[in-house]
């Protein structure tokens, strides 16, 4: 009787699966790069809008002057490991503004610092979010 789980391979099929192997794994390799660099700017926009809102809240508090805001961000940024961040604060004399006046919190940072992988896609770009709230008291 003949076991049908041991074939053997026909002639000339010898090598085919390490020659898929060897096309297919630079293609497998990018995908993945690809997706853990996409994946890493994702997380650091999300880092910016999270920082941006949380010093837009500060800014509203009554009393509150422009190192509590920049705090305010500054903790969540080194925290979450954000290299080179700058934050923009319009208007830059919110302290004096009159209620109901809009403050507008903007957080970038580049992603040539922020990059898993340099001298990909997002070496060139800058990453940013903004959050605007406005001041009631």
């Amino acid at each position: 009787m003949r076991n049908s789980f041991h074939q053997r391979t026909p002639p000339g099929r010898s090598g085919v699966a390490a020659a898929e192997f060897a096309v297919c794994l630079p293609i497998l390799v990018v995908l993945l790069i690809g997706t853990i660099e996409a994946c890493s700017m994702i997380y650091l926009k999300q880092t910016l809008s999270i920082a941006a809102y949380e010093a837009a809240r500060v800014s509203t508090i009554p009393g509150a002057v422009t190192s509590d805001v920049q705090a305010a961000a500054d903790a969540i940024l080194v925290a979450r490991g954000v290299n080179n961040p700058t934050v923009t604060i319009s208007p830059a004399n919110f302290e004096a503004q009159p209620p109901e006046t809009w403050t507008t919190i903007t957080v970038a940072a580049p992603g040539s610092a922020n990059s898993v992988i340099t001298g990909w896609y997002y070496d060139q770009q800058t990453v940013t979010a903004k959050a605007t709230m406005m001041k009631e008291f």
